[in-house]
Order: structure tokens, then C-alpha cells, then sequence
């Protein structure tokens, strides 16, 4: 292993409605939808991110930073 970090890149502000798969469950879920983009007070940065487990409707809220690990996540349902 060469110690690399892989890194999902995205921009954040085109989250919303987008697909992932937990390498690992999370939360007991596997694959989840992002249905809500969190801002911060001015409007500008998204913060947050709201993801919905596609199997049962159940919401998390998570820093939308976490999507950028690509040993926990994969971008689309695999």
C-alpha cells in the first residue's frame, strides 16, 4: 500500500440529488441519496449535506467534506 489518500473530487454545490455508496454500511445503509445541501449564513459555502438511505427513507445530516473520502465513499450506487 503506497499510503496515498484517494480523494473523491466534486464540486459541493452540485451535490444535491447526487448518488453514493458507503464502502462500509453507515448507519446500517448502503446506498444514499443527497437531498438537501446546508449553507451557511450568507448563502455561499455549503456546510452540510443531508443524505437519505435509499432502502428506508432515514436522513443523516453530515459534513459534506466526508463524500471526499473515497475509502468510505463511492460517488453513484454500486
Amino acid at each position: 500500500m503506497s499510503g496515498a489518500c484517494h480523494v473523491n473530487t466534486f464540486n459541493p454545490n452540485k451535490l444535491l440529488l447526487s448518488k453514493w455508496t458507503a464502502t462500509k454500511s453507515y448507519q446500517k445503509q448502503k446506498h444514499f441519496l443527497v437531498t438537501e445541501l446546508i449553507k451557511d449564513e450568507l448563502e455561499e459555502s455549503v456546510i452540510a449535506c443531508v443524505l437519505e438511505a435509499v432502502i428506508n427513507k432515514q436522513t443523516f445530516k453530515m459534513d459534506w467534506q466526508e463524500l471526499k473520502d473515497a475509502e468510505r465513499w463511492i460517488q453513484g450506487w454500486k
